[in-house]
């Protein structure tokens, strides 16, 4: 009939094993196998030697100046996230040169030349994109892009010129 405590019996279908029984045997099927499997992606041959750390050690002294140059579309961001924080960890300020980009480090100096004039300004990588269109390959500060002359365009063509570590800002 039924139990006291008010529980149903578990009923178990006809040819078919109690759940607790099918989920044993599968884990005991895989510790036995499991061996097995690490034996056949073992490698027969062996690794290099790594190199001397003498050999590979990197040389101290001053960075050998990039000469780095990117092509592509510039947009820029202003008010709307004035006094946010970027992903260098420091504040937003549109009235900064400043600008994101999504793989130089934080502090490079980059010159923005507009292709179809020009133009030019530097600026200094605080935060990180533009995000979610490929062509676009930095993000300029509201006072860049006037400085550039593109606050009513919105997007233009630009090369990026990636300044030595020793270069300071405008």
């Amino acid at each position: 009939m039924g139990f006291p405590s008010g529980r149903r019996e578990r009923r178990v279908r006809p040819g078919r094993a109690p759940r607790g029984s099918r989920i044993a045997s599968v884990t005991l099927a895989t510790a036995f196998a499991s061996p097995w499997l690490l034996v056949g992606c073992a490698h027969s041959e062996a690794l290099p030697s790594p190199e001397p750390a003498s050999e590979t050690a990197a040389v101290m002294g001053e960075p050998a100046p990039r000469a780095e140059a990117q092509v592509g579309y510039a947009t820029w961001y202003g008010a709307a996230l004035a006094g946010h924080h970027t992903a260098d960890g420091g504040r937003f300020d549109p009235s900064k040169m400043t600008a994101a980009h999504r793989t130089l480090p934080f502090g490079t100096w980059v010159d923005v030349i507009r292709v179809d004039n020009g133009q030019s300004v530097r600026v200094r990588i605080t935060d990180r994109g533009p995000f979610g269109h490929a062509d676009r390959i930095i993000d300029l500060s509201r006072e860049a892009a006037r400085q550039l002359g593109t606050l009513k365009m919105g997007v233009v063509r630009v090369k990026l010129v990636v300044l030595p570590a020793n270069a300071s800002g405008p």
